[in-house]
């Protein structure tokens, strides 16, 4: 069964259940994905679905940063429970070992010499670990690879 089938399956359950936390969840999830789709002008890839719902459970970590920092112990409550349904869909996340086997995996592929490559790096490296990384977190590996070449 496709990621896309089994959120829509699951909210048609969730909304037999009156669970009104997930059917939220996986409403505005479904409501991102044909947003993406109609960008895209058709159908996303399974890769492409996690990356949607990696930045959607991407947003609600910087609520909960941020409402933490403000002290709103309800909205960070709130905003876990969004995000822990939203992470039952999500593959594990790759581990920083697992990240810098794969940059440099592409650093021998692509022959980069030092940062200038950089764009080479992260265009073959973004689309293994799309949903499974954080970007950011890939960007600071790559830098670091490619700066002590």
């Amino acid at each position: 069964m496709s990621l896309y089938q089994r959120l829509r399956d699951d909210l048609g359950l969730y909304l037999k259940q009156g669970d009104k936390t997930r059917v939220a969840e996986l409403r505005l999830a479904l409501s991102n994905i044909a947003n993406a789709e109609k960008a895209k002008g058709a159908p996303l890839e399974e890769s492409d679905i996690f990356g949607v719902l990696s930045k959607q459970a991407k947003q609600h970590k910087e609520s909960i940063e941020a409402f933490r920092a403000g002290g709103r112990d309800d909205l960070v409550a709130k905003e876990e429970q969004e995000l822990s349904v939203l992470l039952t869909y999500l593959p594990q996340p790759l581990s920083r070992e697992e990240i810098v086997r794969i940059v440099d995996e592409a650093v021998q592929e692509v022959g980069a010499k030092g940062p200038g490559d950089k764009g080479k790096v992260m265009s073959k490296v973004m689309p293994q670990v799309k949903g499974k990384a954080d970007g950011t977190e890939v960007n600071e590996v790559v830098t670091e690879t490619l700066n002590r070449l």
